[in-house]
């Protein structure tokens, strides 16, 4: 039987999954890494630590089921997109720590490109301007490392965002890596052209990036390179950004199908087809796919910056958890959440406000205000966020949701999904393989390797794992997210 691995590089951790050709899980391992926080705002990873943990956990995983290369017809890349590299093309060696999508050290730069105006890339890119963003972290990189605009210009640095840096070093790194990326991460960086799918030089100029820095972008599913080390010879097959690798992992290969992966934050894409739908409601318009040789495919996005962020910091910072797996409980200690509403701005709000100067506020304290409601207020906050979102990709496309498929780590939490159908009103839906993510990267590397024939194969392997409906009236859904529409205003008003 056929096996497929995948790296799973995110924001928390790196795991290594391999998958037969049902989609079941046949191994895997999992390591987490540091988060640098130098300053108020700043969110650090430390490049060579991603890359030992990628080595230790395809060791590990492969061990762990006595498997080897040879057991391997292809390994996707999944990552964690935003989040930018810059490192030595000759030692190999990261020249300063990698600058995580969550950071917002580059909004004076973010402000000075807008020049006023937030949307003045959107035309071509699809987004925004905003700290999010990769194109704006290599301008404060070129920036602040000494001599780095130097060695770029001449060849003696390279950057990328994590899938190229994992890409590059699992075939060969020094002795003959491969630098490229794939058009869903180049389509997270300000500089790629939504419609050519190439780098835009008038996008790569006003970011101050030397183009021999840049990787060659590629599309995602296709064979890029072959693996060395525990994964010698073995296809590297496809890389696709966490989101887009979730989308596919769940099935939604067509138009208006969706899908919501609650992880550190909070990620709904919606597919739209061939079409690259513009936003004018604070959506994200960016690459689904592309299959090699084939056209792209597009999906409007809406990104929340904290959703298990919101949980750890419960848990790191308040000290009113010990573990994240005990904040349901705590939550489920209260009726309700006591008119007590928690807006966790605290890296600014993403979609649909793309407001990086807003702050975090916790709204409606009162006396009676105890524990359990604001672990409550934290885990409502991520399904109001979520119906922010879907609210404006319909105004956006005219689709109505009549279902959503969720994955990632906080699905496992009965009340938050509950809680999920209830304020938008459809069926919510996880599959048996909650880490689509993994899975979409391996089930586009075996479709690049034949492993899979079409996306019908795909299809078939789908399965509902559970369905939560919704329970809440109309009218009490109506309450509460005017009550939560009032909290954001109060946020906003902050500022």
């Amino acid at each position: 039987m056929p096996l497929v691995g995948a790296v799973d590089q995110g924001t928390s951790s790196t795991r290594f999954m391999v998958f037969d050709e049902t989609g079941g899980v046949v191994a895997s391992a999992q390591r987490a890494h540091a988060q640098h926080l130098p300053k108020p705002g700043w969110v650090e990873h430390d490049a060579a630590e991603i890359l030992t943990n990628t080595w230790t956990v395809i060791n590990e995983a492969l061990a762990s089921a006595e498997l080897s290369a040879r057991d391997l017809a292809a390994v996707g890349i999944t990552n964690q997109r935003e989040t930018l590299v810059v490192w030595d093309p000759t030692t190999g060696q990261p020249l300063h720590h990698a600058i995580v999508w969550q950071d917002t050290r580059t909004d004076g730069i973010v402000e000075q490109l807008g020049n006023g105006d937030p949307d003045r890339f959107r035309a071509a890119t699809g987004l925004p301007l905003s700290t999010y963003f990769s194109g704006p972290k290599a301008t404060w990189l070129l920036d602040h490392v000494e001599g780095l605009r130097t060695r770029g210009e001449s060849g003696r640095a390279l950057l990328g965002t994590i899938d190229s840096w994992l890409l590059w070093n699992l075939t060969g790194g020094p002795d003959g890596g491969r630098h490229a990326t794939d058009v869903t991460n180049a389509s997270r960086t300000l500089m790629m052209d939504l419609a050519t799918l190439d780098w835009i030089p008038e996008l790569v100029a006003a970011m101050g990036v030397p183009p021999a820095m840049l990787p060659e972008i590629l599309p995602s599913i296709g064979r890029l390179g072959a693996g060395i080390g525990p994964l010698d010879g073995v296809p590297i097959s496809s890389i696709l950004g966490d989101q887009q690798a979730a989308l596919f992992g769940q099935g939604c290969h067509a138009a208006g199908e969706a899908k919501n992966t609650y992880g550190t934050g909070c990620f709904l894409l919606m597919h739209t087809g061939a079409e690259a739908v513009p936003s004018t409601h604070g959506m994200l318009t960016t690459v689904a796919v592309q299959v090699a040789g084939q056209p792209p495919t597009y999906a409007l996005e809406g990104s929340v910056a904290m959703a298990g962020a919101t949980v750890q910091w419960l848990r790191d910072e308040l000290g009113i958890i010990d573990d994240a797996a005990e904040v349901e409980a705590l939550a489920r200690s209260v009726d309700d959440n006591g008119d007590v509403y928690l807006v966790p701005a605290f890296a600014g709000l993403f979609a649909p406000h793309w407001r990086s100067d807003a702050r975090g506020a916790v709204v409606g304290l009162t006396q009676f205000a105890n524990r359990g409601h604001l672990a409550r207020a934290a885990l409502e906050a991520t399904a109001f966020q979520t119906r922010d979102l879907i609210d404006a990709m319909r105004a956006d496309s005219g689709v109505v949701l009549t279902g959503l498929r969720v994955d990632g780590g906080m699905v496992v939490n009965d009340l938050l999904m509950q809680f999920q159908a209830d304020v938008l009103g459809v069926d919510v839906v996880r599959p048996v393989v909650a880490e689509t993510t993994a899975l979409g990267a391996a089930y586009a590397a075996g479709l690049a390797e034949g492993v899979w024939s079409d996306l019908s194969d795909l299809r078939a392997n789908w399965c509902e794992g559970w369905r939560w409906r919704p329970s809440m009236g109309p009218e009490e859904r109506s309450r509460l997210t005017a009550r939560w529409s009032q909290a954001v205003e109060r946020t906003l008003d902050w500022v």
